[in-house]
């Protein structure tokens, strides 16, 4: 497997944890009966700062692991592998993973820089393939 097929895989094996990073605060801090609902109305509880953030990051490693899945396929597909694009997906998966906690923690303005890091390495692997 390439280096960016793995960084691909080993991406789309932190959503499955960040999933759980989530759900699992969410369903103590709104409640099974909620969680299991249909979620026709708003939640009687909040969850917390930390839960809610959590969930955000959630959220927003689904949008950017679609984009990074579309830099790997083109490189991939196209056979444009290189120690760059290798690095670049390396990059994007440490910027994730370093994103959650940061997220999680408040660490501004450091999770919009670690953000920044993740979105420039796949637009980095996305002009590579155009060159």
């Amino acid at each position: 497997m390439t280096p960016e097929l793995t960084a691909l895989t080993l991406a789309a094996l932190l959503q499955v944890v960040q999933f759980a990073a989530y759900a699992i605060p969410a369903n103590r801090d709104l409640g099974m009966g909620y969680t299991m609902s249909a979620r026709d109305r708003e939640p009687s509880r909040e969850m917390s700062e930390t839960t809610a953030r959590l969930g955000r990051a959630f959220a927003n490693h689904f949008e950017s692991l679609a984009l990074f899945t579309i830099a790997v396929l083109v490189i991939q597909l196209s056979g444009q592998n290189t120690p760059f694009t290798a690095a670049c997906a390396w990059t994007y998966l440490a910027a994730r993973v370093a994103y959650v906690p940061a997220y999680a923690l408040g660490l501004k303005p450091w999770r919009s820089l670690i953000w920044f890091a993740g979105f420039g390495s796949i637009t980095l692997m996305l002009i590579a393939a155009l060159t």
